[in-house]
């Protein structure tokens, strides 16, 4: 006999069925009752006649239903898992260092065209944007290779560079340094690179420390937009009244003021930036072609076809309170029934989550607009059920890690830390914890001790089935290679991809490195 299987899940909004007013404790948070009903259709064939019977189960759950004082518009975040993700930071960041700037052929943009258009941009920024082949060919690269790369960005960029531009023009900078965010993080405040810079304007630890930003076990203030956005002001500044030239600011700001005097020596003389570009670190030399490059797209996007497709929310569409006792982001989502990848989009700066109340500290929570009011009117009720649930929690904390709940899985060919980690809903770094893991690289045959998040279900788990040895190609990292460029060789591989499949957690390759890339 075969059996198939559909199902559909519907929730039917039963009602309110408890409508308090603002109160002083938890118990007073407004709810509201929401039926699920799940039903599955399964079909049968016996004797070569189908047979449909439908089972239907019913059950009742309570979500938090706080009101605002005035209304104000729905959110939709479906956006953010598309936008806001790692691979955007490696191809915008990463690729830099090998940037070609042989002569490619674009009939959409024909030479004389750009020329007038860079004359225009010219006269408008106090940058030197003048025409020269190798800017040509960047430029034409973006417009062919990276349309939908641009797409996204513009689209953060409809959330970020209003917060620039007010910083900017308090700061009497050129308007254009918003421009300059893109090519350092891609519009990614939690981007880290190679070598430990962080945030929107990948501030390296120290230089974050010299310029105020504070880096702790719960906040890296490196990741706060406008604390970090705030910071990069002072700093550009600092370096324009030392070089007295935008362009070399630009590259002092990548590789350091130290790099930009020793190329000036060399050079025997000329300032210019591209008359020393060959004296400065390679990616210092692909820095200012992919700045200009960005300012031309985006200056000029209209002509070349694109169009945002950004966040339903503005930046002026939000808000900030400051923060009176502990809380998590989880728990403001639950009481404000807002999306937590919004939260975390909006207060990228709490590492863990968790925005931490600490005397002499001025730590804010951001939400939209519609949840501020929800989350003012309802404060002292708010903090209330994060007390208990944060107290709740540390009860519970060691139950988890009972023995009963803890199982050994053996390492079988094809495992990595994240493919173990999603099969029991577990973490990596929790993995490598419980079994004092210092890298992650896996033996076949190794045991592990795992402690599932849903110790019920995770024996079904196990059966999954492990990819076929004949689905899995070799690579060989050749000089030059990156991880960007290696994943644009196989359709549907990221960057993402190729390090989970092969235990890697930096983006630093070696020539002769061999790679598994799965396919299909």
């Amino acid at each position: 006999m075969k059996t198939y299987v559909f199902s559909l899940l519907c929730l039917l909004i039963c009602g309110v069925i408890v409508a308090q007013k603002p109160g002083k404790n938890m118990d007073s948070l407004p709810m509201k009752k929401v039926r699920i009903i799940d039903s599955i259709a399964v079909t049968s064939v016996s004797d070569e006649f189908p047979k449909t019977v439908v089972k239907t189960t019913v059950k009742d759950t309570l979500v938090f239903d706080l009101t605002d004082i005035s209304k104000a518009q729905k959110v939709d975040s479906l956006w953010l898992s598309q936008l806001y993700n790692n691979e955007l930071f490696e191809e915008v960041y990463g690729t830099i260092t090998t940037q070609e700037y042989e002569p490619l052929e674009y009939e959409e943009l024909p030479t004389e065209v750009l020329k007038e258009r860079l004359a225009k941009l010219n006269a408008k920024t106090p940058f030197n944007v003048e025409y020269n082949p190798s800017l040509e060919s960047v430029i034409r690269q973006y417009l062919k290779n990276r349309r939908t790369t641009m797409g996204r960005l513009m689209a953060l960029s409809d959330y970020y560079f209003p917060m620039f531009e007010e910083a900017l023009d308090r700061h009497n900078l050129p308007l254009e340094l918003k421009y300059l965010a893109i090519v350092e993080s891609a519009l990614d405040p939690q981007a880290r690179s190679r070598v430990g810079a962080t945030g929107l304007w990948q501030f390296m630890y120290a230089t974050g420390k010299m310029f105020g930003l504070e880096v702790s076990s719960y906040v890296d203030e490196r990741s706060d937009p406008i604390l970090a956005t705030e910071a990069a002001c002072k700093y550009l500044k600092s370096l324009y009244n030392s070089l007295d030239d935008w362009d070399l600011a630009l590259a002092a700001y990548n590789s350091g003021p130290g790099n930009v005097s020793k190329a000036l020596r060399r050079a025997g003389g000329y300032t210019n930036y591209w008359n020393i570009r060959h004296h400065l670190p390679r990616e210092t030399a692909g820095y200012l072609p992919a700045f200009l490059a960005t300012m031309y797209i985006f200056e000029y996007a209209e002509e070349h076809g694109f169009k945002s497709n950004g966040p339903q929310f503005p930046y002026i569409a939000t808000d900030t309170v400051r923060v009176k006792k502990m809380i998590s982001l989880d728990q403001v989502a639950k009481v404000t029934n807002t999306d937590v990848s919004e939260l975390k989009f909006l207060n990228p700066s709490y590492k863990l989550g968790i925005i931490p109340f600490i005397a002499d500290e001025n730590y804010v929570l951001r939400l939209p607009l519609h949840a501020i009011g929800k989350f003012v009117a309802n404060e002292e009720a708010i903090y209330a059920f994060a007390d208990k649930e944060f107290n709740d929690r540390e009860k519970a904390l060691p139950q988890f890690f009972e023995s009963s709940n803890r199982i050994r899985y053996r390492v079988r060919s094809g495992d990595y830390l994240g493919k173990i980690a999603d099969k029991y809903g577990v973490t990596v770094n929790q993995i490598k914890r419980w079994n004092n893991l210092r890298s992650n690289r896996l033996k076949i045959g190794q045991r592990l001790t795992i402690h599932p998040k849903n110790p019920g279900r995770s024996s079904a788990n196990t059966s999954t089935a492990t990819t076929s040895s004949e689905n899995v190609k070799t690579y060989t990292v050749k000089s030059g290679d990156s991880l960007w460029s290696i994943s644009q060789k196989f359709p549907g591989v990221t960057v993402e991809n190729i390090k989970k499949w092969n235990d890697i957690s930096s983006n630093k390759l070696k020539p002769g490195m061999k790679l598994k890339i799965q396919k299909g």
